[in-house]
């Protein structure tokens, strides 16, 4: 008897971690973030390229900045901090959403704050 009540509470309490984890994950933009960082750095690149910034290493970095504040400049589409805002406006919906996952998921307070620029 016990070893099925300790059975039935195990499994319980897997499910329990999977729902949450998946409520977790859940949470933000939801874009690919992986994609993002590379978006952003081609980006990034082009401005570089065409004089639109002075330093070939991008200035803004996900950890600059907390989850909340990188959801305001991204859900009201502000991107004057970036520079470039030709380049930026000519980005797809799906190639911003990638990059504000980059940025979301790496800022200051996240679980997975971005280490270095």
């Amino acid at each position: 008897m016990f070893k099925k009540n300790m059975t039935a509470i195990m499994i319980l309490m897997f499910v329990l971690a999977s729902f949450s984890m998946a409520f977790a994950t859940a949470e933000g933009p939801g874009g690919n973030d992986r994609k993002g960082k590379y978006t952003y750095r081609k980006v990034y690149k082009a401005c570089a390229e065409t004089g639109g910034v002075e330093s070939a290493t991008p200035k803004m970095s996900p950890a600059n900045k907390t989850m909340a504040q990188w959801k305001e400049i991204f859900e009201n589409k502000n991107f004057d901090e970036f520079g470039c805002l030709d380049n930026w406006t000519a980005l797809s919906d799906n190639d911003v959403l990638d990059i504000y996952s980059y940025f979301y998921n790496h800022a200051s307070d996240s679980p997975s704050p971005a280490t270095c620029k």
